[in-house]
């Protein structure tokens, strides 16, 4: 009797390890969802005299190249002295050959800004999906109905990866009944810009070619 109550206790025991691997999202809402995070990014320059010197514009174009400077940044100007129309045009010049604008109001950074100098901010958010790919429910029993641990992960993924400004996915972007070029990805870009198939003509050939049979 008492092995017949034993075997009993473990069939139990094994039932309920397997239902708790089984799958507890019921919903359509992905567990996995994309995280937005944050970075900002500065560069000191000398300003001294009201204006940026030749070198510094220099380092501060290489300092764009080298962000890969694009849409989604955005570009800020710190400047302890006051408003500088001077300086943060070389600035606004520098961003524009990227398309990009400068705002008007820049994120509080840390360390302190020397005297006599200026601080360039660039923002830039990125997104990712967390603890993807997710196999942890591997049973084919679904009792609850539920989707799978994995799902939504492909989707997210791909989401988090194509959307160029990452912050459209926390506020998202209002319409304006517009389709700017610079938002789509290249695929589209490239088959806007390609000229049609029949410009130049169509390929001259010879239906008689062949072997005699």
């Amino acid at each position: 009797m008492r092995a017949y109550h034993a075997a009993i206790a473990a069939a139990a025991v094994l039932t309920l390890s397997g239902c708790s691997n089984m799958a507890s999202n019921r919903s359509l809402e992905s567990v996995h969802q994309p995280i937005v995070s944050r970075s900002n990014y500065t560069l000191d320059l000398n300003a001294q005299g009201g204006s940026l010197p030749t070198q510094e514009q220099r380092r501060l174009a290489e300092w764009f190249q080298a962000m890969d400077l694009g849409y989604g940044d955005r570009v800020a100007v710190d400047d302890p002295a006051g408003r500088n129309v001077v300086v943060k045009s070389a600035v606004e010049a520098a961003a524009s050959r990227h398309g990009l604008l400068v705002n008007d109001v820049a994120p509080v950074t840390t360390g302190e800004i020397a005297p006599g100098t200026i601080r360039v901010v660039v923002t830039r958010s990125t997104a990712s999906v967390t603890g993807c790919p997710d196999w942890q429910t591997k049973l084919e029993m679904n009792y609850r109905n539920a989707t799978s641990s994995n799902y939504g992960c492909s989707v997210n993924a791909n989401m988090a990866s194509m959307v160029a400004n990452k912050e459209d996915l926390v506020r998202g972007e209002p319409g304006s009944g517009t389709v700017a070029t610079q938002r789509s990805d290249a695929a589209i870009k490239q088959y806007r810009e390609a000229p049609p198939t029949g410009a130049q003509g169509l390929k001259q050939g010879s239906t008689q070619q062949g072997g005699s049979q």
